[in-house]
Order: C-alpha cells, then structure tokens, then sequence
C-alpha cells in the first residue's frame, strides 16, 4: 500500500466518525492554545520588566540603603532600627571615582498639588539637574532643575505631561505658580509625553530639587542613588569604587546595597524564563490527557472495526500495515489539533494585545515548536497500544465479528 493510500485510508476512517474526531481534534488544540496563550504571557512580562528596566538609562548602578543580604529584614530592624540613611553628601562623593560620569539622587514622596480650584494627589521625585541625561528623560517645554549646588531648596518644579493638562489645560505651565503640600513652586518646565517606567507613570509626576523634597517631606534621606558610568566597560570599576566610598564614608559598615543594572536585569530575566516555561509546562499537561483521550478512543474504535481489521490481513496485509494505518490517523488527529490549537492560540495573543497593549506579548518560537512536537509526540505515543492491538487481531476472528 503507497503512502498516499495510507492517507486518504486514515482520513476517510476518521471522516466517517465526525463527532469522535472532532472531539479528539478540540482536546488536542486546546491544549496547544494553553502552551502559546501561557507562553506568550511569560514572554511579554519578561520583555516588559526588561524594557522598564532599560528605559532606566545606559551603563547604571544603583545604590540603595540597606544591606543586601538581609533581604530587608535585619536583627537591627526587628529592634527598631533602620539602615542607615544614604546622604547628599555620600551621593556627590560618589563623584570622586574615575570610573563614574554623573549621578542623580533621588527622594520620592507624595503631595496634593494645586493651582486656583484644581487639586490632586501626585508622586513627587526630588533630584538633581543630571537625573535628564542619566535616565534619558525628554524635556518638551521650558527648562529642567537648575544645575548647582544639591543642597539648594529653590522653590521650581517640573511638571509631568498628564499633570500640567490638569492645572493648566491645553497651555503651557511654564512661569506659573503652584502650590506643592505647604509650599509654593514656580513650574520652569513641562516634561514630554514618556507613560509607565518601572511602576509608575512619568506623565504623572512633578521633580522638584533634591534639598527641596527634603524640606517637603521633613526628611534627609535619599530613595537611592544612580550612577552613570562612564562607558560599559567602566561599571565593575563603578561598582567596585561606589562600595569603598560608602564604605569608608559610614565608617567601615557595609549598610549600603550596590548593584548594576545588568544584575538586576539577569536576576529578572532568570526568574521570569522560570516562570514561562513553569506555565508552559503546565499546560502541556493538557496535552498528556489528550493524548491519553486519543488512545481511548483509538482502542474503542478497534473494537468497533474489528471486521474491517480481519478483511484487511485476510487480504494479506501484514502487521506492520494495519499498525501504520492507526499511527496515520493519530498523526492526522495531532497535526490537526496543532494547526487548530495554533491559530487559536495566536488569535488569543492578539486578543490580549489589544486588551494590554503596554504588555508586548508574543509566543517564543521555542514554545510554539514544543507545542507542536508535544502534540505530535503524545498522539503517536498514545496509539501505540490500540495500533499494536489492531495488529494482533487473528484474521479468522476478526471476519467473523469475534
């Protein structure tokens, strides 16, 4: 028997039982749907935390109070205390390292801003004239934070896009007075439209000078540090001299955290493959009991076809035929089920890229040919048994119904 008889053999044994086909042909595609759709899911928060983390700047490290290895959870804290306050001043020594181009304190904080009868709540971010350059941020009206002296509290500000519509409608902000908390800002600049870095909206936020947040909020401390490196090849040195100034600043106590961008990036980017191919495999279970809803139904339509089986080797097919026919229809049923379960998953992608279009979701190639090769593999390794039962199957009793 040719190979082509093979084909059209299995797919009219399938055609003449509809139902039971396109039961086998649903389980099956929606089991490949799941490993996209899930895969798909993982995949897009993977690039979304990597692009957040991007959009930070180039060549960063980040200086956070507090010791790493205590996971934020110190003896000391559980006694009340609280790590030690990073500093201005430890911020502008920073500067003394060959190896680092600029850095940008930061203080964040909470305020209700308002102009005449118009109010809300927004973030407030203290920092310097250099947080522009070092997060690569776009001025689109006015000027940013003066540059000078970190410990000057004049009284200007910055607005976000989003806010600046808010107090002043389609005009420009610019040279006029809000008020910020207790205290009065003139607005010298209108950030450009950025949306959500690392949590929060940029449109949505008002920067202020460092020393002057620190008078709002009625503290010294800083949120952290970034420091720009000069090149790529300079962040280990960075790195490396932003721990020993800290270190020799707070009197030999290692109370600071000091990391690259580039960990930070690798550690999510660790976790979150984890995670995809954790969904991924959970749904491959799907799979498995499609599989396995293959060989129950392959086994209960030998039965059925009992007569059919004994007239093929009466006619002197041999063994290895009959299990090649029954090998065919199962990789007839997962192809189908793949393509099926294919298309319904990339239109379930698509779904969720319109619903979530911050969220750049897209199925890696690797999923989608595991997909596949799972469902392959499962149909053919699920008919084993009912191919190999067919097989056995005595001619003679087979013809007579038995």
């Amino acid at each position: 028997m040719r190979f082509i008889d093979v084909v059209q053999f299995a797919s009219t044994s399938l055609g003449g039982s509809r139902a039971r086909t396109l039961l086998m042909i649903l389980a099956m595609s929606i089991g490949v749907a799941a490993v996209v759709v899930l895969t798909a899911l993982g995949e897009g928060a993977r690039r979304y935390v990597v692009n957040q983390f991007s959009s930070l700047g180039s060549n960063l490290v980040l200086v956070f109070p507090g010791r790493s290895e205590t996971a934020g959870i110190g003896p000391g804290m559980l006694l009340g205390q609280i790590p030690r306050e990073l500093s201005l001043d430890d911020a502008q020594a920073l500067l003394r390292s060959r190896a680092v181009s600029r850095i940008a304190p930061l203080t964040i904080g909470s305020s209700l801003i308002s102009k005449d009868a118009r109010n809300r709540e927004v973030i407030v971010l203290g920092s310097t004239a250099a947080l522009l350059e070092v997060r690569h941020m776009s001025l689109g009206q006015g000027q940013f934070l003066p540059a000078g002296d970190v410990h000057s509290t004049e009284s200007v500000c910055v607005l976000g896009a989003k806010i600046n519509r808010e107090l002043f409608g389609q005009e420009s902000g610019t040279g006029q007075w809000v008020r910020l908390g207790d205290r009065r800002f003139r607005v010298i600049g209108v950030m450009t439209r950025q949306g959500e870095s690392m949590g929060f909206n940029t449109d949505e936020i008002v920067i202020v000078p460092v020393a002057s947040a620190h008078l709002l909020f009625n503290t010294s401390g800083l949120f952290r540090i970034l420091v720009e490196a000069k090149s790529r090849e300079a962040i280990a040195q960075a790195k490396k001299d932003s721990e020993a100034i800290l270190f020799a600043r707070h009197n030999g106590e290692k109370d600071v955290t000091v990391v690259t961008q580039d960990a930070v990036l690798a550690t999510f980017d660790r976790i979150l493959r984890a995670l995809t191919l954790a969904v991924g495999g959970i749904a491959a279970i799907s799979l498995a009991v499609a599989g396995i809803l293959i060989m129950n139904v392959m086994l209960i339509a030998v039965s059925q076809r009992v007569q059919e089986i004994g007239l093929l080797k009466a006619l002197g097919a041999p063994a290895g035929q009959i299990r090649l026919l029954f090998f065919t229809e199962a990789v007839l049923l997962s192809a189908i089920g793949s393509l099926v379960g294919l298309t319904l998953g990339e239109a379930g992608v698509w779904v969720i890229a319109r619903i979530y279009p911050s969220l750049p979701v897209a199925a890696p190639w690797w999923a989608v040919l595991a997909a596949i090769s799972t469902s392959l593999g499962t149909g053919i390794l699920f008919s084993v048994w009912p191919a190999r039962r067919a097989a056995r199957l005595d001619p003679v009793a087979a013809l007579s119904g038995r």
